[in-house]
């Protein structure tokens, strides 16, 4: 079985993934919802590390991405990129981590950063991107300690497009962070492989089934 397709069902498992009618960030209808903030046990959270380990080694070995260390932008990205720092050791790949604070600080060790010093290629982990904004604060903070960005990895690309019913862009929210920034995305899963998954013989899929053709519909008028 696929690394997505796993993942795909982990996350039903979770109640992170759930299907029904939905009212995204932006405005727009969806047929599907996936929330992060329900892996909120150590169980849970220790598997979604493993998965974001194991796409990062993937993608390392094939030759996508290289990196150093970790680095988790506030506030989710903080645990995401904490937990996959541990996946990592124990899969024999012992890196270095650090997270930004919302707000600088001036006492005890000061500045906005905790954790290790920001150095090399700096492989940054979090949930999703929609417009990518947190993610270009993150790339002039690796910038400015002297480190390069390497790539950001997240768990589900939605492959939509940005922009208005009227004005839709021809690119990715995800594609669109690539091509502006130079720096590479990663996700663990996409909504193609949503797809092929709900139309597996996966006993998970009997009840999200009939949400299929909504989610089709929805890929042919949003998807890039």
């Amino acid at each position: 079985m696929s690394l997505p397709r796993r993942f795909l069902e982990f996350a039903m498992q979770s109640g992170a993934l759930a299907f029904g009618e939905f009212t995204t960030k932006s405005g727009r209808k969806t047929p599907y919802f996936f929330n992060a903030g329900r892996f909120d046990r150590g169980l849970t959270l220790g598997g979604l590390a493993r998965f974001y380990a194991q796409t990062l080694l993937s993608a390392r070995d094939h030759g996508r991405v290289s990196f150093d260390m970790l680095f988790g932008p506030a506030y989710k990205g903080i645990t995401l990129a904490s937990a996959t720092a541990v996946a990592l050791a124990e899969m024999g790949m012992d890196l270095p981590f650090s997270y930004n604070r919302k707000e600088r600080k001036d006492h005890g060790e000061g500045g906005d950063l905790v954790g290790a010093p920001l150095h090399g290629r700096v492989m940054i982990v979090d949930d999703v991107i929609t417009d990518g904004a947190a993610k270009r604060e993150a790339l002039e903070l690796i910038r400015a300690n002297g480190a390069q960005p390497a790539g950001v990895v997240i768990m589900l690309d939605r492959m939509e497009r940005t922009g208005s019913d009227r004005d839709l862009s021809p690119l990715s929210a995800v594609r669109s962070f690539e091509q502006t920034t130079g720096v590479p995305v990663i996700s663990i899963a996409n909504l193609d492989d949503l797809i092929e998954f709900l139309r597996s013989d996966s006993p998970l899929v009997a009840g999200a089934r009939p949400y299929l053709p909504a989610i089709e519909a929805y890929r042919g008028r949003y998807g890039a």
